[in-house]
């Protein structure tokens, strides 16, 4: 079973609601468990590379598996594991909150990604927030 279109807005409208509450401007994306985008909002005045981030973010925690909050490495946070600068024409895999798994009855069926908050354990903040309220 895969997130349907109804589940991904209601996920992408509690994330937008919380965020509003912690006065954050975000990007949101929603994937299925395939990693194909569902749905994706960038709110007013967030920056336009955080549409990307969110994205990314989202399709690292379903490949995964696991929120990206939980990822360790000797790596700091916020610093490439894989991956090289965006001029190398690869993508860098970086330890940062904001990818949260969607779960339906134990079954993951996509993950939200969230970027643009002042912290990336505010994203995981707003994203598990938002996640929760799916059913």
């Amino acid at each position: 079973m895969g997130i349907s279109l109804h589940q991904a807005g209601a996920v992408i409208s509690a994330a937008r609601k919380v965020a509003a509450e912690l006065g954050e401007v975000v990007s949101l994306a929603v994937v299925e468990a395939g990693g194909e985008l569902v749905a994706f909002t960038r709110m007013d005045g967030a920056a336009s590379y955080t549409a990307e981030l969110a994205k990314r973010k989202a399709d690292i925690a379903v490949a995964l598996g696991f929120d990206t909050v939980h990822m360790t490495t000797a790596a700091s946070q916020g610093q490439p594991i894989v991956g090289g600068p965006r001029q190398s024409g690869t993508h860098s895999l970086v330890p940062n909150g904001g990818g949260v798994i969607i779960r339906v009855g134990g079954a993951i069926i996509g993950a939200l990604g969230v970027s643009g908050a002042a912290s990336s354990i505010t994203d995981h903040k707003i994203g598990t927030a938002a996640v929760a309220q799916v059913d």
